[in-house]
């Protein structure tokens, strides 16, 4: 009895371990099952993404940046092959070897730091990552990859270490339209200019290389490498004329320097017809190479300014002045308030005595006063243009009234932004129509007291030249995909109609008369028939600061227009602030240039005759200086030389083919004397003709002149130095009030 209930205790006991046994059995069943259910949907695209990173190797392959070409074919933008050295941590490493794979990362990781002069801390913290691909350097030159390279090979050491082929982005002509072109960051992004704006159309794709690895971190050499080509960026080609712009810059900047605008200047030139930009310049600008580095206006004050003020200086120096800011345009906006009035027949170009001026105009509670104190009397709308004259502009005004005038604003683009396919357009700004009373009205009508940027006035200018049809600006004419040769042009836009054809003609010649008779003579160009108009805005109560502004706006040729100029210089501190004696000068020399090279012919038929008395000078070269001292002689011109006459000419100053006056000077040089010596250019301005060229004989210079009267401009630049034998162009008007 006893054995039979102990029977029975021992089998209740073993049914109940196997109940137990059951139990944890699908416990654990359903742990796993769970486990799987976790790592299959929950965990499974991490772990997808794990595995994959521990048998792949992957490496970025940049595209090569667009070019930027000027319209003649000129690259001012290019990006050149370079290097960038990446690693793959993972694949550093001695198999099986722990201690050899930490000894190998340092020992890589200290070569990396030596070569690129890099700091070892931060590079171990790369060669040791668990990312799949660390960059160490960019943009390395060629002679640092050889070292790496040589290193490799002494030590082979090649898994994990990459050498790829990179791009790096460099400006043929340094600060050629610097404001305009803008520049790239390390990582070949545009920052500033056109290269921020088009950056997309510049960049291209990344393309990449997929390596697979074996469980030991090594390459598999199979046929699972995947290599996807980088897209390469496209290619833009600008309006801007290389030429042209480097025309512009030169003038520019002497204008600026020579009459201490402590604002800069800027000047651009526009295709009326087409809306294309020819030049766009700012000035001081920078070397589009040394972006960071301070230009040599900032270096001045560099070392005084705080690190926020140094950030905010560099900013303002990229700034391109004809898009980014705005201005007050003064008077050059009065050819606009004669085309309104004109349009809406309140004024004729020469109705006599249909303005008059004392010397001021009572308006509200002030006089505002005209530059001529003492008045101009009875005027036409042409005598005011030719005078400048605020009173009479500002009756003007009135004639047309504050709503009508804003109606025709917005026709000219001025409450917009132009559209021009460059970074930081600015707005302007205006007085709102209901705050506009009748000195506010007056203001505008002699264009101050508002600000809209120079690009919108020489937009608006060109709607004048062009018959009175807007065209939108064009600063990129063509797209260019490198890897298939296609091509997107950008065509011309006309926006509207904002003026009759026949006024705008009329407004055109009375720009004309403004150059013929009135206070931009200076601007004239010998051979071709210019409009003009004056401009010098007084500095605004809120910020005198800030200065005087003055400018010419220039049209030529006056019928059938092929170029638009708009100067503007910025707080000149000179002697004189008015438009009519410091920027239509500046405009005169530029267009004396491009006019010819443009191929627009001159209608002077004095011109041929004139030229006879300028002889051109011969090659010397390779000739004894005997037999150079004769050629000269009987040419009418002398010589400067220290070398004895059976000596060979190796150079000569002028060059061949320079045409120069008679009496004119030639420096020759051979091998034994080559020594050139530098003299400064003298200040020529307010000299007659004949003072000018005694006084550059006296410094063995020659002159060449065009004008009459006394001197107003010569280049290059006063205080400049320059070789013995040297040309100094001038140019002479005659004396006239003081317009602006």
């Amino acid at each position: 009895m006893n054995y039979k209930k102990q029977k029975e205790v021992k089998i209740d006991n073993k049914s109940t371990h196997l109940k137990w046994f059951a139990v944890i059995f699908l416990i654990l069943i359903l742990l796993l099952v769970f486990r799987i259910f976790w790592l299959q949907f929950i965990d499974g695209d991490s772990l997808k993404e794990q595995a994959y990173k521990q048998i792949t190797a992957n490496r970025v392959l940049s595209p090569k940046r667009g070019t930027i070409y000027d319209s003649t074919g000129k690259a001012l933008a290019v990006s050149s092959e370079v290097d960038t050295i990446s690693i793959n941590p993972s694949l550093i490493s001695v198999k099986n070897d722990t201690e050899g794979t930490n000894a190998l990362k340092e020992k890589v990781a200290r070569v990396l730091a030596n070569i690129f002069d890099l700091n070892y801390d931060e590079v171990l913290v790369k060669v040791t990552s668990t990312n799949s691909v660390e960059t160490i350097a960019k943009k390395v030159d060629s002679d640092k990859v050889a070292e790496l390279e040589q290193w490799m090979k002494e030590n082979k050491c090649y898994s994990g270490i990459n050498i790829d082929a990179d791009t790096k982005r460099s400006y043929p002509y340094n600060n050629l339209a610097s404001n305009l072109i803008g520049f790239c960051g390390s990582d070949n992004n545009g920052l500033a200019g056109l290269e921020y704006y088009w950056d997309d159309t510049l960049t291209g794709t990344p393309g990449r290389v997929t390596t697979s690895i074996d469980a030991t971190q090594e390459s598999i050499p199979d046929n699972d490498e995947k290599y996807i080509d980088p897209e390469n960026g496209s290619n833009i080609t600008l309006s801007i004329d290389a030429n042209i712009q480097s025309i512009v810059e030169k003038y520019l900047k002497q204008a600026v320097e020579e009459n201490d605008c402590k604002n800069g200047g800027s000047m651009i030139l526009m295709d009326p017809s087409t809306g294309d930009i020819l030049a766009m310049a700012t000035y001081p600008d920078y070397n589009l190479n040394t972006p960071f580095e301070p230009n040599e206006t900032l270096q001045k004050t560099w070392d005084s300014l705080s690190s926020e003020e140094k950030n905010n200086s560099l900013y303002k120096m990229y700034s391109n002045k004809v898009v980014n800011e705005t201005y007050e345009p003064g008077s050059v906006f009065k050819t606009i308030m004669a085309s309104i009035g004109l349009e809406e027949n309140v004024v004729e170009t020469d109705t006599v005595g249909d303005f008059y001026c004392s010397g001021y105009e009572h308006v509200g509670d002030r006089d505002i006063h005209c530059t001529n104190t003492s008045g101009h009397g009875s005027q036409t709308l042409r005598n005011a243009l030719e005078n400048s004259c605020n009173p009479a502009l500002i009756q003007l005004g009135r004639r047309i009234g504050a709503n009508t005038l804003y109606k025709y604003f917005k026709a000219f683009g001025f409450f917009d932004k132009t559209g021009i396919a460059t970074a930081g357009e600015s707005s302007s700004q205006f007085h709102t129509l209901d705050n506009v009373g009748p000195t506010e009205l007056a203001t505008m009508s002699f264009g101050q007291r508002f600000t809209i940027t120079p690009l919108q006035m020489i937009t608006a200018a060109c709607a004048i030249a062009n018959n009175g049809k807007l065209v939108k600006p064009r600063i990129v004419t063509k797209i260019e995909n490198p890897d298939t040769g296609a091509i997107t042009n950008i065509d011309v836009e006309e926006v509207r109609q904002v003026i009759s054809s026949k006024t705008a003609s009329k407004v055109r010649d009375m720009m004309q008369s403004v150059v013929t008779d009135g206070g931009g003579q200076s601007g004239a160009v010998k051979g071709y028939a210019i409009g003009g108009k004056t401009g010098t805005s007084e500095p605004n109560p809120s910020h005198p600061e800030d200065g005087y502004v003055a400018s010419f706006l220039a049209i030529a040729p006056v019928e059938n227009t092929k170029v638009v100029a708009l100067l503007s210089l910025y707080g000149p501190q000179g002697k004189n602030h008015y438009g009519g004696k410091i920027a239509a000068p500046v405009v005169s020399q530029v267009l004396s240039e491009v006019l010819p090279y443009l191929g627009i012919p001159s209608n002077d038929s004095s011109q041929a005759s004139s030229d006879t008395s300028l002889i051109t000078i011969p090659d010397l070269k390779n000739k004894t200086i005997s037999e150079s001292k004769k050629l000269l002689k009987d040419l009418g011109l002398t010589y400067i030389t220290s070398a004895s006459d059976d000596e060979i000419v190796t150079s000569q100053n002028p060059k061949a083919g320079v045409s120069i006056s008679k009496n004119g000077i030639v420096k020759l040089y051979t091998d034994q004397n080559n020594s050139s010596v530098s003299v400064t250019v003298p200040d020529l301005k307010g000299k007659s003709l004949s003072n000018a060229t005694s006084t550059l004989k006296a410094k063995n210079l020659n002159i060449q002149a065009t004008g009459s009267g006394i001197v107003v401009s010569q280049e290059p630049a006063v205080g400049s130095s320059i070789e013995e034998g040297s040309v100094i162009k001038v140019t002479l008007q005659e004396v006239t009030s003081d317009l602006h």
